[in-house]
């Protein structure tokens, strides 16, 4: 059941730290480099930090040299939503926990093979459940 549709901000204030709170629930951004994931390479599972589904693998993160977690490809097809985002002057594709709506980060065309995709995410965003 997707707890997407409930916003109950006493929960998340209760549950994640300020800044977590600041990037899932309001949209925040992490200044790049500054993340705990952004330069990790163990190996395991990412897990949306709100609800802990499961949206990334590490065998898909790269580095691409941008300061922030990035991976290739989604842990699962339906675990993440795409939204148009206009802010700051710019047209981008916010993704979000789809079971949460948590805000993860964005996405981009211009990662490697094998999907082309960047999905460039904040690391308060995310937990590291290691293998």
């Amino acid at each position: 059941m997707s707890d997407q549709g409930s916003n109950d901000d006493g929960k998340w204030r209760d549950k994640l730290t300020p800044e977590e709170y600041r990037i899932c629930r309001e949209k925040g951004t992490e200044a790049p480099f500054s993340g705990e994931y952004w330069n990790t390479t163990t190996e395991g599972e990412y897990r949306c930090r709100c609800c802990g589904e499961l949206l990334f693998q590490s065998e898909t993160k790269f580095d691409a040299g941008c300061g922030w977690p990035s991976f290739y490809q989604a842990g699962a097809d339906d675990a993440i939503e795409e939204h148009r985002d206009t802010t700051h002057g710019m047209i981008r594709t916010e993704v979000t926990c789809k079971h949460c709506g948590s805000h993860l980060g964005h996405v981009f065309p211009d990662g490697p093979a094998p999907t082309g995709l960047r999905y460039c995410i904040n690391s308060a965003s995310i937990k590291l459940e290691d293998k």
